[in-house]
């Protein structure tokens, strides 16, 4: 069995952020299931749940085919780590009726929902990339206000799964600031709106 690639320790390595537009299998091999059969999110919880679990990849290939593309891939050393959902907010339907997550004024904002980082590649600042390449990626795209809704992790360790919308601190440091709070909650713990202007 060939290893599970892994951050590399003996080198500074080579990190880049890539639009994931045009590479849906780097997309599949970060959000798609690790076992054959299995089922999950592909990252359409926010986008459309509607859409059944069978579905879903072909949906997520053509947002991947389409500009300006549903999110970034982080790489090390040229392997694909990590993911970042990035992409205006009118493109996720869970968002438009949301009764705990706020409207935004602004119509055309864009909205970072979802961050992954492959086992292997954790605790090595990958989601700080993540979302320092996202913002780029929607200015370049015109974009002159983005959301996300992380939870406040309050000094404690947020786990895997609830920490899939990032912590407030994530967006503090990438120069976000807290736009007012939300009565959603991820793993027990309170969501803010954080918002950035890019212009």
């Amino acid at each position: 069995m060939a290893a599970r690639p892994r951050f590399p320790t003996d080198h500074e390595p080579t990190i880049d952020v890539r639009p994931a537009l045009g590479r849906f299998e780097d997309f599949a091999t970060v959000v798609g299931p690790q076992r054959a059969g299995a089922e999950g999110c592909w990252c359409m919880a926010y986008r459309d749940s509607r859409v059944p679990n069978r579905e879903r990849p072909a949906y997520m290939r053509a947002e991947c085919a389409t500009e300006p593309g549903p999110g970034v891939l982080v790489y090390v050393d040229g392997v694909v780590a990590g993911w970042c959902s990035i992409a205006p907010r009118a493109g996720h339907r869970r968002l438009l009726g949301s009764r705990t997550i706020p409207v935004p004024d602004d119509p055309g904002t864009w909205v970072a929902v979802c961050f992954v980082v492959r086992a292997g590649y954790r605790g090595h600042g990958l989601m700080h990339r993540l979302l320092s390449g996202a913002l780029d990626h929607a200015r370049s795209h015109g974009a002159e206000v983005v959301e996300g809704y992380p939870v406040e992790a309050d000094a404690g360790r947020v786990d895997v799964i609830s920490g899939y919308v990032g912590t407030v601190e994530l967006f503090e440091r990438a120069g976000f600031e807290r736009a007012a709070p939300t009565t959603g909650r991820s793993g027990g713990r309170p969501r803010w709106v954080m918002r950035r202007h890019l212009r």
